[in-house]
């Protein structure tokens, strides 16, 4: 399902993660605690007034060495430092600004009540205003009276009025949210069903996206017609496979610019995030000379958060030299460095020559199948108590888990629900166990799975 975006920017240190962590209730350590996905985390969804939406921030990106950083504090004194050693930095933040206005429904930028407007602020500001995007303009650190009132240097940017808040203290948040809700889009009417099945492509910069695209789309007998997407990050393109309707949500308009990999590179998983809300099955793509990335992960794990299928694609074959056991022993590799993904397909390809590419459609399509398998209820019980036989679970304070009862709830994706005696006894490692137990049977190749541990109650509940 796809949900609006709120992007947070502005330069460093303006506490764009203190207000990411305010608006999503809690505070997000910068490695996901999920057994087996680590990984940076940067969105998160939010609640306001009975409207769900993402909220994404900008934090972590450098840009500029600490050498430099420490002889700056951004303050209008030392402008004149600032344009001398920040050619990199200016361009990060144009990046970055970019990058927001590209994805987001709603850009809030925050300022720093302490320093007070500074080149960088003026830099982004002056995309902003450009831009075809409602903008809120947040003066962050606004503890106190005075720089509360000092929150009026802001006007200088052009945006507005400034909202002085203390994302620390919570100050203001309630009134800052009131304002984004109110700007956000509406909520999509579904006037035109569309049964087509949708295949994002999505991953890194320059892992050979559009290259896919184009081979895909020139090797295929296909009825193709471009179509403005739906989200305005994204062009669709529809296409008939073999008599089944298609959309694929190309992501490739990214690029690297310069010396910005590490900034665009970070941003870029915003175009992925909203295609994958929208994919029924993703094509994670990966560069097979560079290997396995901290950025490949993090769009992994954001195919995992929205439930949606995926196959991985390794991309550039052609380039890599091989043996007879290279393709095994990569696919392990793989394996094991997305761990939390071991039940995906993996394909290598080559866009360049068109080696294998005939199968990311037919693998697609038929994971996609994968996610409507339902297992008998007979079936799923037996395959549930002869595990239990097979590894008892551990104890947890002299308590057993016991398990009365599981059934498949949903498709799309798949749904097991376990009535057990207590949710809390149940270990992480043997909800795992269980899901591979279950795949060992039912392998809903491509597809995850959604293991729900309910606590049974009632009179006719065993003791």
């Amino acid at each position: 399902m796809r949900k609006s975006l709120v992007a947070l920017v502005g330069r460093p240190n303006v506490g764009k993660s203190t207000l990411f962590n305010r608006l999503v209730g809690h505070r997000l350590a910068v490695v996901d605690d999920t057994p087996g996905t680590t990984r940076d985390r940067i969105q998160a969804d939010c609640e306001w007034s009975g409207l769900l939406f993402t909220v994404v921030d900008t934090g972590g990106i450098e840009v500029l060495p600490e050498r430099v950083l420490e002889k700056v504090d951004f303050r209008h004194k030392d402008i004149e430092l600032l344009a001398e050693n920040s050619a990199l930095f200016i361009r990060q933040i144009r990046a970055q600004a970019e990058m927001a206005i590209e994805a987001a429904d709603v850009v809030v930028m925050l300022g720093d009540a302490e320093t007070g407007p500074t080149a960088a602020d003026e830099e982004v500001a002056n995309i902003l205003r450009r831009a075809d995007k409602p903008v809120l303009l947040v003066v962050n650190k606004a503890d106190n009276a005075a720089r509360r009132d000092a929150a009026v240097e802001f006007y200088v940017l052009g945006l507005g009025e400034p909202y002085p808040i203390s994302a620390l203290h919570g100050t203001g948040v309630g009134d800052l949210l009131d304002d984004v809700v109110a700007l956000l889009p509406p909520a999509p009417t579904e006037e035109e069903e569309d049964e087509s099945t949708k295949i994002a492509i999505v991953g890194r910069p320059n892992v050979g996206k559009s290259s896919l695209l184009n081979k895909v789309l020139g090797r295929e007998q296909a009825i193709v017609s471009p179509i403005p997407g739906t989200t305005r990050d994204a062009v669709d393109t529809r296409l008939t496979y073999h008599g089944r309707p298609v959309t694929l949500i190309d992501t490739a308009g990214i690029r690297r610019r310069g010396r910005i990999e590490r900034g665009v590179e970070k941003w870029s998983v915003l175009r992925a995030l909203r295609a994958i809300q929208r994919a029924d099955v993703a094509l994670l793509l990966i560069d097979a000379v560079e290997g396995i990335t901290a950025q490949d992960t993090h769009v992994a794990g954001l195919i995992l958060d929205e439930h949606v299928s995926v196959v991985i694609v390794v991309n550039k074959w052609d380039a890599i030299e091989k043996d007879t056991y290279t393709m095994v022993e990569y696919g392990q590799r793989v394996r094991a460095e997305l761990n939390f993904m071991d039940y995906v397909p993996v394909l290598f390809v080559s866009a360049l020559t068109g080696q294998r590419v005939g199968k990311v459609l037919e693998t697609a399509l038929r994971v996609q199948e994968e996610r409507f398998v339902r297992v008998p209820t007979s079936q799923l019980n037996r395959l549930v108590r002869e595990a239990v036989e097979r590894h008892y679970p551990r104890s947890k304070r002299g308590k057993r888990l016991k398990i009365y009862y599981a059934s498949q709830v949903a498709v799309d994706p798949p749904i097991f629900v376990f009535h057990v005696n207590d949710p809390d006894l149940v270990h992480f490692s043997y909800a795992r166990y269980l899901e591979n137990q279950i795949r060992a049977v039912y392998p809903f190749a491509g597809t995850p799975l959604r293991l729900s541990f309910r606590k049974r109650s009632g009179k006719g509940a065993p003791k």
